[in-house]
């Protein structure tokens, strides 16, 4: 089939790169995001999957708007067959949607009708969750509510980030997705609608979200540092400025701690829950780079009585 990948983070390439090794498949162009500016000096930068693709001499469109009249034209003369689609990041149209004859493909992070939206692999964590998965639907107006071509299921591990998790289902799922492509082309692969029940919904995570609620259990402060890393990061307050927490581990054993409550000694860092002690590992001071948390504290000097989050 002649296919346009629509596609613009890291998390996107792997896919890429299974559709152009597949052998079965033209991928005559690639949509993605328009060049956004990064750094300190906050120059333009390609996108990860636009880089990818001018390597590979791909015609490469960034529209601003998917709606647009240059790039609704251009999509139409290229005549795609199908468009598959890894964390493109804007809203199709009616008008667009319609143009490749099997539709738009989307590969999502999760066991659809399971976390819907954009956060599908934070959520999935803060939740709780033991089991997730990618699945390829068929692009509808509504929210990841298309019906399915076909899943996978992934383990979350216990000491998984959202960075750690979205790297396995990445690669797992550009194998997913471009079955479904070959799939789709010899007529073997039917989409399946979605069950009602048992939809959930996995808008983007906020700096808020992110914030750490002392109060909570153990447990639930251990998964929401892990579902907020690497973005957009845990964070809590410490003499009113913000901590960033990259590493946490629950210490069932350590029960003395009230919320909030710090513990230093000369190699472990402890805090209270509203359950038992987790023991900070890695923490971000503002304006400084990552670090163990023990030597934090010991630059910090915490005091006998000093807390986190106010």
């Amino acid at each position: 089939m002649k296919l346009v990948f629509a596609g613009t983070p890291e998390v996107a390439v792997p896919a890429l790169d299974a559709l152009l090794a597949s052998g079965r498949h033209e991928v005559a162009a690639v949509v993605t995001r328009p060049d956004a500016p990064a750094g300190r000096g906050r120059r333009l930068v390609a996108s990860p999957v636009a880089e990818r693709a001018e390597e590979a001499g791909i015609e490469v469109l960034k529209p601003g708007r998917p709606r647009d009249p240059e790039f609704v034209e251009r999509l139409t003369r290229i005549a795609p067959d199908c468009c598959p689609v890894v964390a493109y990041g804007a809203l199709l149209p009616r008008t667009v949607l319609d143009i490749p004859r099997h539709g738009w493909v989307n590969l999502h992070f999760s066991l659809l009708p399971a976390w819907r939206g954009a956060a599908p692999v934070q959520h999935s964590i803060m939740a709780g969750d033991e089991i997730t998965g990618a699945s390829t639907f068929l692009i509808e107006e509504g929210l990841d509510s298309g019906p399915v071509y076909g899943t996978i299921t992934e383990p979350i591990r216990p000491t998984d980030t959202s960075g750690d998790l979205l790297t396995r289902l990445a690669l797992a799922g550009a194998g997913l997705l471009a079955a479904t492509m070959d799939g789709i082309e010899d007529g073997t692969l039917k989409a399946v609608p979605q069950p009602a029940e048992g939809v959930t919904l996995a808008p983007k995570i906020t700096v808020e979200d992110a914030r750490v609620d002392w109060h909570a259990p153990a447990l639930r402060v251990d998964r929401v540092v892990r579902g907020c890393t690497p973005a957009p990061g845990a964070w809590t307050t410490f003499r009113g400025e913000r901590l960033k927490l990259i590493q946490v581990v629950p210490v069932p054993e350590r029960t003395d701690l009230a919320p909030g409550a710090l513990a230093a000694g000369k190699n472990n860092v402890y805090v209270g829950t509203g359950s038992y002690a987790v023991e900070l590992l890695w923490v971000q001071a503002q304006g400084k780079k990552p670090m163990r948390a023990a030597d934090w504290a010991r630059g910090a000097r915490i005091a006998q009585g000093e807390t986190l989050g106010g």
